[in-house]
């Protein structure tokens, strides 16, 4: 009789179970139903799962043939397309939250310019706020955004944002690159270090005072696991994390993100340390310096952001802003280039009817340059390596083409359909510069062409980024001839989905050109 009655618990237990189950898939299901009703169409979301099947399954979605000349669509190659089927607005997702997708120019305009105060505001991610505390500039909302955004815009403009002086580093830096990549001519090798390093440089002179050595195996090792987290953040793992966050406490691949992270903090946290022994606060000397002075004068106002774990999140901000995304392009711009070597000539030569073959490139030759400044920013249209650009956020319930968005809605643009908007673009599906010149050959912006997003959400390293890709790309293009080595397979152009859309390892054979050739 006992075990009868065991029987009978056991069968109870596992019945009230799968009863519970079934009430919470329909009543997950009701949910959806009704949150689809009040939102812009999109795919059909799985209960609790939402569309992250879809995103894993076809990480790029409209990447098509415009990624590359000559390259062939890949299987994945269509989520995009499919989300701007649904209009200039669809929802996507995440789990089980919505996020709205802007598809058009027009639309994004009318969010992120038109109602900016409404549409500024960035979501709270689990995975996001497990780094980051809820710190820092890039990805916190109201007050504490607002104090740390304009200490760090005023304080990088002391140092030389935008500034004459910044731009020297940057073409000093070129010339390290490019001595750096000529010690592998003629031989197959990886260039994502180099142009990493080189990269993160001009930021570091800025934030730390210093640059770093190519050989610094220290240095070398930060800038893998940056590059390391950008991609598990962004990947499957991280969107999994942001369902199901409480598996922070248990073990897991996952737990590589928090470990990357730490590690930087820490690299921070010693520069920190050196800096604080030896201030003097007569003559800062870069970001750390200026944050140490200004927690000192904020120390009386009791709204103050200002405090060390703050300087430490907002430096790691600006180190992961300032290295990985530039890099990336430029990288993305190798890959162009190599496939399209009419367009790699072109650009050498009138490069080098300009500055010959020893001055250095700067900002002022832009006009003189105007295929090569069209190429640099066909390089950022085609390798559209935030490909629904940093999520935004409502601040406060508004409006937008008759739907009520709540307060807390993500909102992301599509940029790859905006890249590639027939209205926009001469040839939106090719690797052409043509698309960035007029008639008569000057160099033109489109509308369309919003890499660095728009609003007062625009990105803060705008006027450095732009120095870089520039300066960076003339001089490796004066210097350098690139190419695929012997026997190549062909690279799957979708790259590797996360924060960032990366290029996949790839190598390269590099030739110095001289006055000879």
């Amino acid at each position: 009789m006992e075990s009868v009655l065991k029987i009978l618990d056991l069968n109870s237990v596992v019945l009230a179970l799968v009863l519970g189950l079934i009430f919470l898939v329909l009543f997950e299901i009701m949910r959806l139903h009704i949150s689809r009703g009040r939102t812009p169409p999109g795919p059909r979301p799985l209960p609790f799962l939402g569309t992250l099947l879809d995103s894993i399954k076809d990480p790029m979605g409209s990447a098509r043939s415009w990624l590359m000349r000559n390259y062939t669509k890949t299987q994945s190659v269509v989520f995009y397309d499919q989300i701007h089927q649904y209009g200039e607005m669809a929802t996507l997702y995440i789990g089980r939250q919505p996020a709205i997708i802007l598809n058009t120019l027009e639309i994004t305009k009318e969010a992120l310019v038109q109602d900016a105060a409404a549409f500024s505001g960035r979501p709270t991610l689990p995975v996001i706020d497990w780094i980051t505390n809820g710190l820092g500039i890039i990805l916190v909302n109201g007050h504490s955004w607002r104090q740390q955004r304009r200490f760090a815009l005023h304080t990088l403009r002391n140092f030389g944002l935008g500034k004459k002086s910044a731009e020297d580093r940057v073409i000093e830096e070129g010339r390290y690159l490019v001595d750096e990549i000529l010690k592998e001519e003629g031989t197959a090798f990886d260039p994502q270090h180099v142009i990493q390093n080189a990269t993160s440089n001009i930021i570091c002179s800025t934030v730390f005072g210093d640059r770093f050595e190519y050989d610094n195996k220290r240095f070398a090792y930060l800038l893998k696991i940056l590059n390391e987290n950008f991609m598990l953040t962004g990947s499957p793992l991280g969107q999994i994390f942001n369902m199901v966050p409480f598996i922070k406490h248990f073990p897991g691949p996952h737990q590589k993100i928090i470990q990357n992270a730490n590690e930087l903090l820490g690299f921070i946290r010693e520069e920190v340390k050196e800096h604080r022994q030896t201030l003097d606060p007569e003559n800062p000397r870069d970001f750390i310096d200026a944050y140490l002075l200004e927690i000192e004068k904020q120390k009386s106002h009791e709204d103050s952001t200002f405090h060390e774990e703050n300087m430490l999140m907002s430096t790691a901000d600006l180190f992961l802003a300032g290295t990985d995304t530039t890099a990336t392009t430029i990288r993305w711009g190798l890959i162009f280039l190599i496939e399209n070597p009419e367009i790699q000539e072109r650009c050498h030569e009138e490069i080098v009817q300009v500055l010959g073959y020893d001055r250095l490139p700067s900002m002022d030759d832009r006009d003189k340059l105007p295929y090569t400044y069209a190429t640099v920013h066909e390089i950022q249209r085609c390798a559209n390596i935030v490909p629904f650009g940093v999520i935004h956020a409502t601040t406060k319930p508004t409006k937008l083409r008759g739907y009520n968005i709540p307060k807390g809605m993500m909102i992301a643009t599509n940029l790859t359909r905006i890249f590639t908007d027939e209205k926009h673009w001469k040839s939106p599906d090719t690797f052409n510069p043509e698309n960035f010149l007029d008639e008569n050959g000057h160099f033109y912006k489109p509308e369309a062409f919003i890499a660095f997003s728009v609003g007062l959400r625009v990105c803060l390293g705008e006027t450095l980024a732009k120095t870089e890709l520039f300066i960076f790309m003339t001089t490796l293009l004066q210097r350098i001839h690139f190419s695929w080595p012997p026997n190549s397979q062909r690279l799957d152009m979708d790259g590797i989905v996360g924060l960032v859309r990366f290029p996949h390892p790839f190598k390269t054979i590099c030739r110095s050109r001289g006055a000879k050739d």
